[in-house]
C-alpha cells in the first residue's frame, strides 16, 4: 500500500525576473513588477510530499527526521535570505522562475531519497501563486 508524507518548509528569496539580451521594456513587457533591476523578494512556503511503501518494522514510508534535514540542508540553508540571481550558482544563467526554483528543489532532494521512493515538490510564490513539480 502506498502513502504520501508530506513536510512543510518555508523560506525567504529576492530575485529579478528578466531575460540577458532583452531590454528592459521587453523584460517589463513579459514579467511586469517582478523583472525590476533592483529586485524584489518572497516568502515562499514549499510542501515536500514522498510517496511509497509502509515499512514493515517502523510504520515510516520515511523517517520525517531525516526529510526535515534533507529539506533544511538542500532548500533552506541555500537558498532562504539570499537574492537568487547573484548567491545561488543555479540561477545565475537560468531564470528564478516559480517553475525553475521547484525543479531545482526536486533535484536537490531527490537523490537523497530512497530509489523506491516518488517525490513531489509544491512551491507557493504566493498564497494564490503556486507550482507543482513530480519529475519528468
Amino acid at each position: 500500500m502506498k502513502v504520501t508524507v508530506n513536510r512543510k518548509a518555508h523560506f525567504n528569496a529576492a530575485h529579478r525576473l528578466f531575460k540577458e539580451g532583452w531590454s528592459d521594456e521587453k523584460n517589463l513587457e513579459v514579467f511586469g513588477k517582478c523583472s525590476n533591476p533592483n529586485y524584489h523578494g518572497h516568502n515562499y512556503d514549499l510542501v515536500v510530499s514522498v510517496t511509497g511503501e509502509i515499512d514493515e518494522e517502523t510504520g515510516f514510508v520515511m523517517d520525517m527526521k531525516i526529510l526535515k534535514d534533507i529539506i533544511r540542508e538542500e532548500v533552506e540553508e541555500p537558498l532562504d535570505h539570499k537574492n537568487l540571481n547573484l548567491e545561488v550558482e543555479a540561477f545565475k544563467t537560468l531564470n528564478p522562475t516559480t517553475e525553475n526554483i521547484a525543479v531545482y528543489i526536486y533535484n536537490q532532494i531527490k537523490p537523497k531519497l530512497k530509489q523506491d521512493l516518488s517525490l513531489e515538490v509544491t512551491l507557493y510564490e504566493t498564497p494564490r501563486n503556486f507550482v507543482t513539480y513530480s519529475g519528468t
